[in-house]
């Protein structure tokens, strides 16, 4: 035991010389010594808040963990974001998909993830909006009237705020990245920041592009994928699928009427209790079955959050008091319990737009880098309706569909548009690296590089 606090301790005093650069006051008072049953690490992580509305009492939560490179500051900086919306980047990016750790099954130590991003980039985690995770409002009324728009404003402040805090990575390379209903969240920050930069030669949010994965884009194109999907993968019957067709518009998924939300109960009841996030996995016998949570507007009744059994882990672990006194969270004595998803925030989310695809023009006319994935088992965003909305793009092919390969096996498949990469991930469910983590660092990779997904080797070829 004493071996291995010498270790930990030993590590964290070279993650302490190895930082990007000299920290100011403020970022030297967010360092991370050392989190609860955290391993030992060669990196350097911070946490806090930055205030995005000194009036309101409006603060949100960060978690930076800065590159495992050699030298940090040649790294680019990766916001992640993941959506619901209400739905914690640190309970779910970090924690169990692409961050440094992953919560073990006791809710109170960490293990490494050997496939973790910070492997390539700086990674910071947000907490947005305000009500999410540890961030918070002093001003109730903003747990009410949440929306897309106020999101995105108030995230682009918090980059602003934050930048002030760690000058060193001012005019850094950035990238915005994030999954689900982060595929609003992604493209309308983005494009704040793209307007926002706009007449700049050396802007200090150096914007270079953003990815997505399993992102909802747009409204009708969704249904359609996502019906289509159900139909081929066998959760439903002929008779269901055709009623989804009459019953529902297509256009909106935010307001069903009454008959599209009696035959959504039908192909409920049809797909039984799988998980739809992830349909070829086992579901968590730890948790009730019966507890199911909602997509805003999309697709109810179907489960929100992959693994139920890993957001136990993570419930209780960043509900513990020696873990937020780590992260300096909940300051304020927040007067609610940690949870992975807000269903306040949720239950009154207050705008969310039809369609993505025009922010998608707009960014791909300015020669932004976008990127695209898709974990093909998932049936909540599903592949067919990412396809549908890039199709709905109509841009010009500069690659065919092709298969990817990861140590000679088919890793999923790519096709390159003039302005935008559409990547599969075979095998992979809504939380792309989760499921797949050694193909989802490959597919980070080459999106940094902006280097198409890789081919067979000839070995592979000649079979």
């Amino acid at each position: 035991m004493a071996a291995a606090v010498l270790l930990v301790l030993a590590a964290s005093i070279l993650a302490l010389s190895r930082a990007s650069a000299s920290p100011t006051n403020g970022a030297a008072a967010d360092r991370i010594t050392l989190l609860p049953g955290q391993p030992p690490v060669n990196f350097s992580m911070y946490s806090g808040y930055v205030t995005v509305d000194a009036a309101a009492g409006r603060a949100l939560f960060y978690w930076l963990i800065e590159a495992a490179v050699e030298d940090p500051a040649s790294a680019p900086l990766v916001l992640w974001l993941n959506g619901g919306p209400g739905c914690s980047s640190v309970g779910y990016g970090a924690s169990e998909e692409l961050g440094a750790f992953r919560i073990n099954s006791d809710g109170t130590t960490l293990s490494s993830n050997p496939y973790s991003w910070n492997k390539r980039a700086n990674m910071l985690f947000l907490d947005a909006p305000a009500g999410v995770g540890y961030s918070y409002s002093n001003t109730s009324s903003d747990l009410f009237t949440a929306g897309d728009n106020k999101t995105a404003h108030d995230s682009y402040t918090f980059l602003v705020n934050w930048l002030e805090r760690f000058p060193q990575y001012k005019h850094r390379d950035f990238y915005i990245t994030g999954e689900s209903y982060a595929g609003h969240y992604v493209p309308q920050l983005s494009q704040v920041v793209y307007r926002n930069n706009k007449g700049i030669k050396k802007p200090v949010l150096n914007f270079k592009g953003f990815m997505v994965g399993n992102a909802v884009i747009d409204d009708y194109n969704d249904f359609v994928g996502t019906f289509e999907y159900w139909w081929t993968h066998g959760l439903i019957s002929d008779d269901t699928y055709q009623k989804l067709q009459l019953a529902c518009d297509f256009d909106s998924s935010t307001h069903a009427s009454d008959a599209c939300n009696k035959i959504f109960d039908v192909a409920y009841d049809e797909e039984g209790l799988i998980d739809a996030y992830s349909i070829y996995t086992p579901t968590c016998k730890k948790s009730s079955l019966d507890k199911r949570r909602l997509i805003k507007g999309r697709r109810p009744w179907l489960p929100r959050g992959y693994d139920p059994c890993t957001e136990v882990y993570s419930t209780k672990y960043y509900n513990l008091p020696e873990v937020q006194k780590a992260f300096r969270a909940n300051v304020t004595g927040i007067p609610y319990a940690w949870t992975g998803c807000s269903d306040d925030l949720f239950e009154y989310w207050k705008d969310s737009p039809r369609s993505m695809l025009p922010i998608y023009r707009e960014l791909i006319a300015a020669g932004l880098r976008i990127w695209v994935f898709s974990g093909d088992a998932d049936s909540v965003v599903p592949l067919t309706g990412t396809r549908y909305s890039i199709d709905a793009l109509y841009l010009p092919t500069v690659t065919n569909w092709y298969p990817w390969y990861q140590e000679e096996e088919v890793g999923g498949w790519c096709q390159v548009y003039k302005g935008l990469t559409l990547v599969t991930v075979r095998g992979a469910g809504h939380e792309v690296p989760l499921h797949r983590p050694k193909q989802a660092l490959k597919l980070f990779e080459h999106f940094l590089q902006d280097k198409p997904m890789p081919r067979p080797v000839p070995s592979v070829q000649s079979f």
